[in-house]
């Protein structure tokens, strides 16, 4: 058996490529526009890890998208917690839960999926803003 990829269904696939992509910094694997079933694929993964694959599923009709709580969440180990969290918030990303342990930090996708951070290796030491910052929302 062999892991494939993730699915996580958008509501807006332009956000959610300017969020996957572009802010938090995946790589686009392909995109496929399926017209009789009125729905595309675009799979995405983090730079050198073809084999961990999250699909972005857009359904060109619209459709009421709700949280999905029962999802969980995708993870993304990070070279440095605190660069990462500052750039997604200088890109207008909200850090729902900041990383206050230098290790763990949550952020939300533009269709309310939580990403979870996780700091490479050691927690970094406890460092300003992000020491004294508290929860914004729900992760």
């Amino acid at each position: 058996m062999k892991y494939l990829h993730t699915m996580v269904r958008v509501s807006d696939l332009d956000a959610s490529l300017d969020f996957y992509v572009n802010k938090l910094g995946l790589e686009n694997i392909g995109r496929f526009d399926i017209e009789e079933g009125r729905f595309s694929l675009v799979f995405l993964a983090a730079p050198g890890q073809k084999e961990a694959q999250v699909e972005l599923t857009w359904n060109w009709d619209p459709e009421e998208l709700d949280e999905g709580r029962n999802f969980g969440h995708l993870a993304y180990q990070v070279e440095n917690i605190y660069e990462t969290c500052q750039k997604l918030q200088d890109a207008g990303v909200t850090i729902n839960r900041p990383p206050r342990d230098g290790r763990m930090a949550f952020v939300r996708s533009p269709d309310n999926v939580s990403i979870e951070l996780l700091q490479e290796g050691t927690p970094l030491p406890p460092q300003e803003p992000w020491a004294s910052m508290e929860n914004t929302g729900h992760w």
